[in-house]
C-alpha cells in the first residue's frame, strides 16, 4: 500500500477533512492524494505558496516572522498551517517550506524542508512543527518531502487526541 493510500484511509478512519500549505512541494500532497480513488471527499483545498507575498496574502503569514526566522522554518511552516486551517473547512493541515535545492540559500543548506501538522477539535486547534534534511536531486528532495508530510500525519493526530502540543 502507497504512502498515498494509508494517508487516505487515516482520513477516512479518523473523519479528517484535509487541506494544504504547500511551499516546496508544490501541491505534490495533494496531487499524490487525489490519485486515490475516493480522496475527494478527504481534501478541502490545496494552496501552493511559493513567494513570502503570496504566504502572506493567502495564509496570513506574519511578515515579522519571515524576517525574524526566514522562510524556511518552522515558525513559518506552523503559520502556513494555521492560515490554512483557519482559511478552510477542512479540520487538518499539513504545511511545508523549505530549500529543494542544489544551492544552499542564506546559510541553509539544501534539503532542508520544514513542516507543520495543524488539526482543529471542538474549538481548539493544535500545531506540530518539524524540520528535516534530506538528501539527493531536487526531484528527490521534493518527493521524500511530501512522503514524510504524509507518512507523519497520523502520529501527530494522534498526539492533538491525546491534548499535545508541539
Amino acid at each position: 500500500m502507497s504512502i498515498a493510500e494509508e494517508t487516505v484511509d487515516y482520513l477516512r478512519e479518523n473523519a479528517l477533512l484535509l487541506t494544504t500549505a504547500e511551499s516546496c512541494t508544490a501541491g505534490k500532497i495533494v496531487t499524490l492524494l487525489s490519485g486515490i480513488e475516493g480522496s475527494g471527499e478527504f481534501i478541502e483545498c490545496g494552496y501552493v505558496v511559493y513567494s513570502p507575498q503570496a504566504k502572506q496574502r493567502v495564509l496570513h503569514v506574519s511578515p515579522r516572522t519571515i524576517e525574524t526566522f526566514n522562510l524556511t522554518s518552522v515558525e513559518v511552516a506552523r503559520e502556513m498551517a494555521m492560515g490554512a486551517l483557519r482559511d478552510s473547512t477542512a479540520n487538518a493541515a499539513i504545511a511545508t517550506t523549505g530549500i529543494l535545492g542544489p544551492e544552499d540559500i542564506d546559510g541553509i543548506p539544501a534539503g532542508t524542508i520544514c513542516f507543520a501538522w495543524a488539526f482543529q477539535s471542538h474549538g481548539e486547534r493544535c500545531v506540530f512543527s518539524h524540520e528535516h534534511r534530506f538528501f539527493g536531486t531536487r526531484c528527490q528532495v521534493q518527493t521524500e518531502a511530501t512522503e514524510y508530510a504524509m507518512q507523519w500525519l497520523p502520529h501527530f493526530h494522534r498526539r492533538a487526541l491525546l491534548g499535545e502540543q508541539g
